[in-house]
């Protein structure tokens, strides 16, 4: 497989250009919503692009490390304060699906797995590989789970700036200057070693989990001991915008209208459900109103780490949430499909 290929070289420039764009104009999280949105304003344009690649898969990897890194002797002690926030998480899962379902079986006409895993707000991939082994059609359910993904993306940093006036433009971390060499190594390693260690052992979302579990490992024995540097932040920033813009090359008008089209109705209709859930749990005190927020929006895994870590969430209880909505999603979502189906 060629690492270096014209659509390739092509798609990062246009990331570049949308990057760079973002930031001489001071919109929130340029290195994000930049390449995302220049991605996707050239795919609508028929221009042929192709994602990172490997490349890519490895600076994700990162976004598992600063999570991994977050977890210290300290946090753990706080993971049963949780438990209430926590078990929102099934019923948030429940009322979503009751409402996507139908929406893509009867309003857009797709077929019984098609609609079914479209409308569950499980991992991109895993519902792709679900969907497709179901008899469900993989394109449709790229483009709407990349549309909910972008859609959410996009519309949280703005709500936070408005509502809350988070400030996104500071550094997610300490420059690698000011960093022990041997604790970007050790990240790295970790990095690396916990990616492929979680692929073979078959583990959902590898890429991030993996790193995730080695580097908490690494961090409640001491080992690591700092965040990953904000340099290497930004570069995964990068190329999770490359990673859900991309999704849209190739897209037909007709494509666009519908799947698009659905996407975006299921997206306003996620943030609506989200919202609920974040004032109930906000009211009764459980979280912090901006860590509410971040851990009830189904975004993609990736994204929403990305946001908590500029925004100085708490990693901890945001990435819980995430991980046991996926978790409940990838585990029930093939059993509940066929027993519905019956």
């Amino acid at each position: 497989m060629r690492l270096i290929t014209l659509p390739r070289v092509l798609t990062f420039a246009i990331a570049g250009a949308g990057g760079a764009a973002f930031w001489l104009l001071h919109l929130p999280l340029p290195l994000l919503l930049g390449p995302m949105a220049a991605c996707l304003a050239a795919a609508l344009l028929g221009v042929r692009m192709a994602d990172a690649g490997t490349f890519g898969t490895f600076m994700r990897t990162f976004l598992g490390v600063a999570v991994g890194s977050s977890i210290t002797p300290a946090t753990m002690g706080h993971l049963p304060d949780f438990a209430a926030s926590l078990a929102f998480v099934p019923l948030f899962i429940v009322l979503i699906g009751a409402v996507g379902y139908p929406l893509f079986r009867y309003v857009f006409g797709f077929n019984h797995p098609t609609a079914w895993y479209a409308a569950m707000p499980g991992g991109l991939q895993d519902m792709l590989i679900f969907g497709e082994e179901a008899g469900g059609d993989p394109r449709a359910l790229s483009l709407i789970h990349a549309t909910r993904v972008l859609v959410i993306v996009t519309v949280a940093p703005l709500v936070m700036v408005a509502y809350w006036g988070v400030d996104l433009s500071q550094p997610p971390g300490r420059p690698a200057a000011e960093m022990d060499p041997l604790q970007i190594a050790l990240m790295v390693f970790a990095g690396v070693a916990g990616w492929k260690l979680a692929e073979r052992f078959g583990l959902f979302g590898a890429s991030i989990l993996g790193p995730m579990i080695l580097t908490a490992t690494l961090s409640l024995t001491g080992i690591i001991t700092t965040r990953p540097p904000a340099e290497i932040i930004w570069a995964a920033q990068f190329f999770i915008g490359i990673a859900v813009g991309v999704k849209y090359t190739g897209i037909t008008w007709r494509e666009l209208r519908v799947d698009v089209g659905a996407g975006l109705i299921y997206a306003a209709l996620l943030a609506l459900i989200s919202l609920g859930f974040f004032e109930l749990v906000h009211l009764t005190g459980v979280a912090p109103a901006l860590d509410a927020f971040l851990a009830f929006l189904p975004g993609g895994q990736a994204e929403m780490v990305v946001i908590a870590i500029i925004a100085g969430a708490d990693l901890a209880y945001v990435v819980t949430h995430h991980l046991l909505r996926v978790i409940l999603v990838i585990l029930l979502a093939p059993i509940a499909a066929r027993l519905f189906r019956r």
